[in-house]
Parts: C-alpha cells; sequence; structure tokens
C-alpha cells in the first residue's frame, strides 16, 4: 500500500489547576476556538471542544504524524498564555485523561461533549473522570512523591 491510512478518534479531558473556575461563560467560545485553531495547525482535526467552568473535553482525529503528548502539551501551552492576557494567574492541571473513540461510538461522544453545561448540572468533573477511567479499565493512582532509596 503506497498511503498510510487511519482514523484515530481520541476524546481527551484536562482541567484547570486546582480544577478553579476560571473557564466562565464568556470565555469559552473564544478559548475553544483558539483551541481549535491550535489542534488544526498541528494537522489534527478537532471534531468538538467543549466543556465547563473547570475543564475541558476535546475529540479529536489524530494524524499518523503527531502523538497525543505532543499535541496536547501544546493546546496547553499556547492557551493558557492566550488565557492569562485576561487572567494573570490562570494555569493548567498538569496531565490529561485520554480515550480511545470508535467510530461507531463517534456521535454519542459528539453528543455527550456537546452536553457538558446538562451534564454537569448532575455530576461534578471527579466523578464524571472516574467513570471515565473505569469505563476504560484505568485505575486512578494518587502521586505518590518520589524517595531516594538510598542511604
Amino acid at each position: 500500500m503506497a498511503h498510510t491510512l487511519a482514523r484515530i478518534l481520541v476524546h481527551v479531558v484536562f482541567s484547570t489547576k486546582d480544577r478553579a473556575p476560571w473557564l466562565q461563560v464568556p470565555v469559552r467560545p473564544g478559548l475553544f476556538a483558539y483551541m481549535a485553531g491550535i489542534v488544526s495547525r498541528l494537522g489534527a482535526e478537532a471534531l468538538i471542544i467543549n466543556g465547563v467552568a473547570d475543564h475541558v473535553h476535546m475529540l479529536l482525529a489524530m494524524p499518523t504524524n503527531l502523538t497525543l503528548a505532543d499535541l496536547v502539551r501544546t493546546v496547553k501551552a499556547s492557551s493558557s498564555t492566550w488565557i492569562r492576557d485576561g487572567h494573570a494567574h490562570f494555569a493548567w492541571q498538569s496531565g490529561y485523561a485520554a480515550f480511545s473513540v470508535s467510530e461507531s461510538n463517534l456521535e454519542k461522544v459528539r453528543h455527550y461533549i456537546q452536553e457538558q453545561e446538562e451534564h454537569h448540572r448532575r455530576s461534578d468533573f471527579k466523578k464524571e473522570l472516574i467513570s471515565f477511567l473505569t469505563k476504560h479499565n484505568l485505575e486512578l493512582r494518587p502521586r505518590v512523591p518520589l524517595r531516594s532509596t538510598l542511604g
């Protein structure tokens, strides 16, 4: 086969530092459009980006020549600079969660992301994330400080 063909769909979730509610309604449309532009410039496709005051969901179609880690790092770094123009102390939480999405579940995930406001009237971010981790057989582990074993 002369060409590389792939359809890699990924649902990415990350939060503001300490889940602070920096992403109020007025800032979201501009922020999400800005993030979609970053994703596009990196060669990926943002199928939908949405979120609430303390976290963001992105549904992405990934290219074959870009790692997810590089994409998320670039989106978070660039968007935090954009947000800091109006909120000097803004920061994203380190890390992210990412889940593969099958083509057959694409519209279900897109709808879920679109309805974030409604969803979070009933459930908080922590419960939502634990639900995703459980569904995808991942375990939430608290960070353990590294300690030297040398005496």
